[in-house]
């Protein structure tokens, strides 16, 4: 199994760093004839809240990488590249990198990616784009606070990544672990995204006055913000009820896909009728 490790933190991160460790260890512990690699591919600087693009790739179709060192991860061949996440995704994907991976591991996030928020995360980002190369994905956030338990996101990641490497190709999943020393988490459950949102209102136009001509919009950020926030209104088995009662939660993440339900075929077959009598009309 070839790992590709990035992130969207940056390649300096913390989170990066102790996910590339763990990774050191888990390739370390290889069982006979079973092959275990890694390499790491990630942003030169933070580019949170990317969620999968790839920027003007066509005004500058080249991407500048710089070789860099994770301290003890030094055995893991790791680039840094002026890209966001979910380029550094592809252009590992493709082998750009003479490493062909089998699943692409994203994170230690610094901060929950529950909600929808999952729509905007780079780190999730990633792994939706890996998935629309053939790629499994396994995205790993911790909740954050003073002093940020990476250590057991990562543990609980190596985990459940054992268990990835079996699925389904394009097998993706969303772990998000609470702040909290591997000794006080109370397990982890399977997690349903919850309806919490990362803006939750916006002004001054919200409270019903003109907008000048030009001016700030403060917003007031919802409980998917890296502090998680109040959750009182989710069910127990929401991600970030979840978290805030002490279990990581894993989430299992589907990419953009043709919508085939077959209840929106007569709104189809209207809509494509409508154009071909306008253009049969317009010729």
């Amino acid at each position: 199994m070839r790992i590709l490790l990035t992130n969207d933190d940056g390649v300096g991160a913390p989170g990066l760093a102790v996910m590339a460790r763990n990774l050191v260890r888990w390739i370390d512990e290889c069982p006979s004839g079973e092959i275990r690699e890694a390499l790491v591919a990630a942003p030169h600087t933070n580019y949170s809240g990317m969620s999968s693009a790839v920027g003007d790739v066509f005004d500058r179709p080249s991407v500048s990488y710089r070789r860099h060192t994770i301290a003890g991860a030094e055995s893991i061949a790791t680039y840094s590249l002026e890209a966001p996440p979910a380029l550094c995704a592809i252009l590992g994907a493709i082998g750009s990198f003479d490493f062909q991976p089998d699943l692409i591991l994203s994170g230690i996030n610094a901060g929950a990616n529950v909600g929808r928020s999952v729509l905007h995360s780079g780190t999730i980002g990633a792994i939706l784009t890996g998935a629309q190369l053939g790629l499994s994905g396994l995205a790993v956030s911790v909740q954050w606070g003073d002093e940020v338990h990476f250590d057991t996101a990562g543990a609980v990641a190596i985990e459940v990544l054992e268990h990835l490497m079996a699925a389904p190709s394009r097998t993706l999943l969303n772990l998000n672990v609470p702040n909290l020393p591997a000794a006080k988490l109370k397990g982890v459950r399977r997690g349903r995204i919850s309806t919490a949102g990362l803006i939750k209102a916006a002004g001054p136009g919200a409270g019903g006055e003109p907008l000048a001509e030009e001016g700030e919009l403060p917003m007031r950020l919802g409980s998917a913000t890296p502090e998680l926030g109040d959750v009182s209104d989710e069910a127990a088995d929401d991600d970030g009820a979840l978290l805030a009662a002490g279990y990581a939660s894993l989430t299992p993440l589907s990419g953009p896909h043709e919508d085939t339900d077959t209840a929106l075929d007569d709104t189809m077959n209207a809509a494509l009728d409508a154009i071909s009598r306008h253009l049969h009309k317009a010729r």
